[in-house]
């Protein structure tokens, strides 16, 4: 029985790059993504930075077709479009000019072993300094406070000093970790930051978390980006968040009770200290049940909209 070999999985387009020890950003779709973070993030990475593919994976090995079936258009007596899935490598350059890969597509179902050696590959052919890899959670957060992250890296030294909110757990299995785990035991730095969504918006967009992710991936890798648009999206999210809540006693005391419990959790991941216990809090659980007329809302004004 033979194995896959992680070279059959992409094919380079050019080797004329001018990039000396790049950093590499990762962000494959298919695992959690609360509040659309990590997508809105690719997104405007690709709308405000020049780019170019310089490497394309083979889709046909790796993806489940039927698993997670492509968009198709029928157009009144025949069919116009099929949308197939791409997993590609760009160079980027943010605002300074600074080069820059951004590994993105969805997360193949298929030879997880066989890519994340490609990844390692890659990353050796190229020089890569460091590889940042995105993704967002829901949290019991509120939607009034800013946007916690998890970081997380290989060398635990570049993580070192910030607030810790869990020990170990058990997670579902996700290639964003698994890529982090290859390149750490082939030798090569890896971290990662996860956005802490709302968990009542976290099937709604909140473009709050992907400002949060790029600040950290600009800090992290050195990189520069232009943030502006993506900033104004943030506070007319807020603003319409807010305005769901005006007004409703019941949403606004419920607000009230997670800034309660966030507070106290985030004191003690910072502190080290137990949470104080002045009376019993809520359970996220909890909180989120008194949401579910607020999302229904967010959802109605949502359809009226568009």
């Amino acid at each position: 029985m033979g194995f896959m070999k992680p070279e059959s999985l992409y094919e380079v387009l050019t080797d004329d790059l001018d990039m000396d020890s790049p950093v590499l950003v990762h962000a494959l779709s298919g695992f959690l993504d609360a509040g659309g973070a990590r997508q809105l993030a690719v997104d405007h990475l690709l709308e405000t930075c020049e780019h170019r593919v310089i490497a394309q994976f083979d889709i046909d090995m790796l993806f489940d077709y039927r698993g997670r079936r492509p968009r198709m258009v029928f157009d009144t007596d025949h069919y116009a479009e099929l949308e197939y899935p791409e997993l590609l490598l760009y160079e980027l350059r943010d605002e300074r000019g600074t080069p820059f890969l951004l590994l993105t597509g969805p997360e193949p179902d298929f030879a997880w072993r066989a890519f994340t050696s490609a990844v390692v590959q890659l990353v050796e052919r190229f020089g890569v300094s460091r590889s940042i890899g995105m993704n967002a959670i829901p949290w019991p957060a509120p939607h009034t406070r800013p946007v916690g992250v998890t970081a997380h890296a290989t060398d635990p030294s570049f993580v070192a000093g910030r607030p810790t909110f869990v020990g170990a757990i058990e997670v579902p299995g996700h290639l964003a970790g698994g890529v982090e785990l290859a390149l750490g035991e082939a030798g090569h730095l890896a971290l990662g930051f996860a956005a802490h969504v709302p968990h009542y918006l976290s099937q709604v967009l909140f473009p709050q978390a992907a400002v949060a992710l790029l600040e950290e991936v600009g800090v992290a890798g050195s990189l520069s980006f232009d943030l502006s648009e993506l900033e104004l999206k943030a506070q007319q999210a807020a603003r319409e968040i807010n305005e769901q809540l005006a007004g409703n006693t019941e949403n606004e005391q419920a607000v009230r009770d997670l800034e309660m419990q966030y507070d106290e959790i985030v004191r003690g991941a910072a502190n080290a200290l137990p949470l104080a216990s002045d009376g019993p809090l809520p359970s996220g659980d909890d909180i989120a049940a008194q949401f579910q007329e607020f999302l229904r809302d967010l959802d109605d004004d949502k359809g009226r909209s568009e």
